[in-house]
């Protein structure tokens, strides 16, 4: 228990730290801007409480605003994706359920569980962050696009983690 509990404190702090070091740096024409950090709401184990996946997802976004200047954006985007995940997780979950102590990882539930879970995910998030951003309709087909472009290339990024962590 407390082992997860370090792994999940030293994912926070990498992922956060990835992004704002790395990752806000890299914007590909305007419209590719990968946000790996959503990594560490997509990995929380199934068991998680509500509020406290609710905090966290708080904590993690408000953190990659404070380092990003973003006024509660990622914050925002990141608390309506928690709320969803529960039901999301409900809605796709295998017919005997989820095994006690498993995460929604590719090694547990295969590679197009994890997609269907990931892309649905990711596009909320990315959804809501860039109409959150951009705040007018007269721009909705360029702000579509960069959600399109950016959930391709975050779940790219997201894939390769996980297909990397598979192999270990």
């Amino acid at each position: 228990m407390i082992r997860g509990v370090y792994q999940h404190v030293f994912n926070f702090v990498g992922l956060v730290l990835l992004q704002v070091l790395i990752l806000n740096n890299v914007e590909l024409s305007g419209y590719i801007n990968p946000y790996f950090y959503l990594l560490f709401i997509l990995l929380l184990p199934f068991e998680t409480p509500k509020w406290l996946m609710l905090a966290l997802a708080f904590s993690l976004g408000i953190t990659i605003d404070l380092f990003s200047n973003t006024l509660g954006m990622h914050a925002f985007a990141c608390v309506l994706v928690a709320f969803f995940r529960p039901y999301l997780l409900k809605l796709i979950a295998p017919r005997e359920g989820y095994d006690s102590g498993t995460e929604p990882r590719i090694k547990y539930f295969g590679l197009e569980w994890f997609m269907k879970y990931a892309v649905i995910m990711v596009v909320t998030h990315h959804f809501a962050l860039f109409f959150i951003e951009t705040f007018k309709f007269h721009q909705f087909f360029s702000t579509m696009l960069r959600v399109i472009l950016s959930s391709m290339f975050t779940l790219v990024i997201i894939l390769l983690s996980q297909l990397f962590m598979v192999k270990r």
